[in-house]
């Protein structure tokens, strides 16, 4: 089973989000980079699938030349091959130009199956995985959190739920699926893997001008505000546990 997977280089998640002065890109001066929890979990399941059926994984990402750094984290999670369609440093596409770069590489090979994550999470779009699989005229499945292949490897079956309604689809193969965080648990590179991943080769292709496709103009970015956080001091020492009964009897606790 040949498995093509796209990630992309995004701050660190839990980090400390601010934007430069025109308020049109992040500022990453003082950020950690990974890949989205999303996508690790599409590494984790291609790489399972492929423990299973054979074949193998390849990581695609468009983005700047660091991103290589991301490409080899997944080659030491068991990833096969690795392209990275360069960008300049500084360059953000949106999601019809990186559809568009992604088609080349998806096109190009005879991938079984394509998988992405739900959403990056610095942009939180949604709109790859769906713009993708039109380019390659292939049925797609988005959100979802269970994926299983069929042992005559010619379609899978993709769950999801949605306002509390397991919602299950068949797809022929070749598909696109993109898959949620909790799908699986993502393992640790192993110290042989990370080494492998080191010696590893990566392809790097100028992205060209699929990259510079049309796309939607970006205005400016804005950080939501954080949610306020407040706590009350019911008392100190025994002289709290009224006040204490009193809070857990109003939310519902205490019969």
């Amino acid at each position: 089973m040949e498995i093509l997977v796209c990630v992309k280089r995004v701050p660190t998640v839990g980090g400390v989000i601010t934007l430069t002065a025109d308020r049109r890109a992040i500022d990453t001066k003082t950020s950690g980079f990974a890949i989205s929890p999303h996508e690790e979990c599409a590494v984790e399941e291609a790489v399972r699938l492929v423990e299973r059926f054979g074949g193998s994984v390849t990581i695609v990402s468009l983005g700047p030349p660091a991103a290589e750094e991301q490409l080899r984290a997944c080659l030491a999670l068991g990833a096969s091959a690795a392209v990275l369609l360069e960008t300049a440093d500084g360059v953000e596409t949106g999601p019809i130009a990186t559809a568009a770069a992604l088609h080349g590489v998806a096109a190009a090979g005879s991938f079984d199956l394509v998988l992405l994550g739900n959403e990056a999470s610095d942009t939180g779009g949604y709109q790859v995985g769906i713009r993708l699989a039109h380019l390659l005229g292939r049925p797609v499945a988005t959100g979802i959190k269970s994926i299983a292949v069929a042992d005559d490897g010619s379609s899978l079956s993709a769950s999801r739920t949605y306002r509390g309604v397991l919602e299950t689809y068949t797809l022929p193969l070749p598909c696109v699926v993109t898959v949620k965080e909790g799908i699986n648990l993502p393992r640790y590179p192993s110290l042989p893997g990370r080494l492998r991943a080191k010696r590893a080769p990566v392809t790097r292709v100028p992205a060209g001008d699929a990259a510079r496709a049309a796309d939607f103009p970006m205005t400016s970015l804005r950080v939501p505000d954080a949610p306020k956080k407040q706590a009350t001091v019911l008392g100190q020492g025994p002289d709290a546990v009224p006040a204490l009964v009193s809070v857990l009897a109003e939310i519902g606790v205490l019969g």
